[in-house]
């Protein structure tokens, strides 16, 4: 891996954090992207794919909710910002793999954080560069929400155990209600995104509903 300079200096479609990005920055960024598997392939070892992999094993779908997904109409572009070593990635960014696979409108990237600093300038949480973070976009790039580090029921969970780090190892997955919590959790705001551009009117004019 290059320096942090280097790594600024090449390909910086977001360079500026202190400015709102373009909508055509932000689909550069998207396109920078990598699919699921292909995000583990190049930025994952060994011990770290298997856990990913692990967790995703867990997670599971009510046919509640993979009705709800597959009945979603808009194009919803998901760019996720994150690290295959973060324990708190391991615990969430396989559940945005299921939610992609029950749904065609979803389409899900991943970007690691440390490669991509010039990106992740623009998403941090409360000051700092946690992750993951997931950025919504309309299907023109035109951000929508986002959302991170993690969700309402993991910080709850956290706050009960009096855990103080940011970033778990990953190492012992959560309980599977904390994962069901989770899910849930991240699956409002799937939801909440697609509403919003279902009920765009700008978006309406241009599908006609």
């Amino acid at each position: 891996m290059g320096t942090h300079s280097e790594l600024m200096s090449v390909g910086t479609p977001l360079a500026g954090a202190g400015t709102p990005a373009s909508s055509e920055a932000w689909q550069a960024a998207f396109a920078a992207a990598l699919p699921y598997q292909e995000f583990l392939a190049r930025h994952g070892t060994a011990d770290q794919r298997a856990r990913w992999d692990a967790f995703h094993a867990r997670v599971t779908l009510t046919s509640e909710q993979g009705k709800l997904l597959a009945g979603f109409v808009r194009r919803m572009p998901v760019l996720v910002l994150a690290g295959a070593w973060c324990g708190d990635c391991v615990n969430q960014c396989p559940i945005f793999a299921h939610f992609a696979a029950a749904s065609a409108a979803i389409d899900l990237r991943f970007l690691d954080r440390d490669a991509r600093p010039d990106i992740a300038a623009h998403l941090k949480v409360c000051g700092g560069q946690r992750v993951p973070v997931a950025a919504f976009f309309s299907e023109d790039f035109t951000p929508v929400l986002f959302y991170g580090d993690r969700t309402l029921a993991a910080y709850r969970s956290a706050a009960a155990a009096q855990i103080g780090t940011s970033c778990s190892t990953g190492i012992v997955p959560p309980p599977g209600e904390q994962i069901a919590a989770v899910t849930q959790d991240w699956l409002d705001q799937f939801e909440r995104v697609q509403l919003i551009l279902r009920l765009s009117g700008r978006l309406r004019q241009l599908h006609g509903d």
